[in-house]
């Protein structure tokens, strides 16, 4: 099932268009501020820029999975990451070739944003589905994807330099966990609240808690190589947001059961 019942677009009290907005300004804002200003214990503003885009790529989900794609949303979440590492980096080496290091989150950006637009109309016109988001939602989630890669990887490198970049996130392999929390973050929250009960609300907090986890992870793997305080600071303040955004999850899943509910805690001896 899917939020707006088959053949529908879900129900939406944020608008796309509000969405979008915050996560584009918070995540650039927030890369930029840790890749430029050169302090280490900036480097979670990067982290909390790609939670900001996490929550956009998975709005977008929601809204073109409502149509009915039913066990197309892990998929959708993988391809976000696809086209978003290879805009990313592509963004961040064309930055570093011509020693304009600050246009590479841009350039990616961009990039995301064709790419995304020329998969959605492949997806309509030649595979048929007829969706009328699927270009926008696709060029959305492939935004949200370079968005939280370069987020998350100038918070573990401590800079947005290719170089740094690919020496202290891609050499050492923390890129892997970066592709697989950052997909999951966009994927998920959708995956976990589909159905005729589904509200924005709730699928979007969950989004912030999914990318707080990833930001947590990143985080960790920053001790290692940047400044180990940074790096603490980084999990500590993704450890909070998870703890708040999830707990507002939780709040919103009560409210959303339409009946009573209670823990039963463990079944007794013999039960089974």
């Amino acid at each position: 099932m899917s939020a707006g019942g088959p053949g529908g677009e879900a129900v939406s009290a944020e608008t796309a268009n509000q969405v979008d907005a915050k996560g584009i300004g918070v995540g650039l804002i927030g890369i930029y501020i840790a890749g430029i200003s050169g302090i280490p214990y900036l480097a979670f503003l990067a982290g909390i820029g790609a939670i900001f885009a996490t929550k956009m790529g998975a709005d977008a989900v929601r809204r073109v999975c409502s149509y009915g794609i039913g066990t197309g949303v892990p998929s959708i979440g993988m391809l976000a990451l696809g086209m978003g590492i290879i805009s990313a980096m592509f963004g961040l080496a064309l930055g570093k070739m011509y020693n304009i290091v600050f246009i590479g989150p841009i350039v990616g950006l961009v990039l995301a944003l064709v790419i995304g637009f020329v998969v959605g109309t492949l997806a309509n016109k030649i595979i048929k589905l007829n969706i009328p988001v699927m270009e926008r939602c696709l060029m959305e989630i492939a935004g949200a994807g370079v968005l939280v890669l370069t987020g998350l990887s100038v918070m573990i490198a401590g800079s947005m330099d290719f170089v740094v970049i690919s020496e202290k996130v891609i050499t050492t392999g923390y890129i892997a966990p970066v592709f697989i929390l950052g997909a999951l973050g966009i994927l998920h929250p959708f995956n976990a609240s589909l159905g005729p009960d589904e509200t924005q609300d709730r699928t979007l907090v969950h989004a912030y808690s999914c990318g707080a986890i990833a930001m947590v992870i990143g985080g960790v793997c920053s001790i290692a190589v940047i400044d180990p305080i940074a790096g603490i600071i980084s999990t500590v303040i993704g450890l909070v947001i998870w703890y708040v955004t999830f707990m507002g999850f939780v709040k919103l899943v009560k409210r959303d059961a339409g009946a009573g509910w209670v823990g039963t805690g463990l079944l007794p001896p013999g039960a089974m």
